[in-house]
């Protein structure tokens, strides 16, 4: 369990990656994906620097 919580930043950053992609390709006016996207990469950053932290 402990080595999944590790990279639960890294997966969170390759969704935001793929929400950011999906905004790239589906063409929207919306800002909403953007929003989603950034708040996916910056939480992911921040729990994978933190996980490896703690359990390293």
């Amino acid at each position: 369990m402990k080595e999944l919580l590790k990279y639960l930043g890294l997966f969170l950053i390759l969704a935001g990656v793929v929400v950011l992609g999906f905004y790239a390709f589906a063409s929207m006016i919306s800002n909403l994906f953007l929003i989603i996207a950034a708040l996916l990469l910056v939480g992911g950053l921040a729990l994978y620097i933190l996980f490896n932290r703690i359990f390293d």
